[in-house]
């Protein structure tokens, strides 16, 4: 199935910072809850996210990641994630979260 760019840009990617996770012990697979700043034009937003297998909720505060923010919110759970934060599966099919290569302008999005 191939898909215009004009279809391709409605999905808005933004970088986000993750200024708080949580263990979410109430999920059916291992996951966290997460906090994602996304700059002053999105504000914060709050999502879940089955990642515990490479990260820490210690070692996530402060990592910059890539969210689409233009999806309607969704009941996960206990949690309302408001967001979805990207990655890709390694070799085990455990996610690997997608982000910038270095620090860049929160809210910035994807293009």
């Amino acid at each position: 199935m191939t898909i215009s760019y004009d279809d391709f840009a409605k999905v808005d990617i933004r970088v986000g910072r993750i200024t708080r996770a949580e263990p979410y012990p109430e999920a059916r697979k291992p996951a966290f809850k997460l906090w994602v700043d996304f700059g002053p034009e999105i504000g914060e937003k709050r999502s879940s996210a089955q990642i515990t297998r490479h990260y820490t909720p210690e070692g996530l505060v402060g990592r910059q990641v890539l969210g689409v923010v233009n999806f309607p919110p969704r009941q996960i759970g206990k949690v309302m994630s408001e967001v979805l934060i990207l990655g890709l599966p390694d070799d085990d099919g455990e996610v690997v979260l997608l982000a910038p290569e270095r620090d860049v302008p929160l809210g910035g999005r994807m293009f």
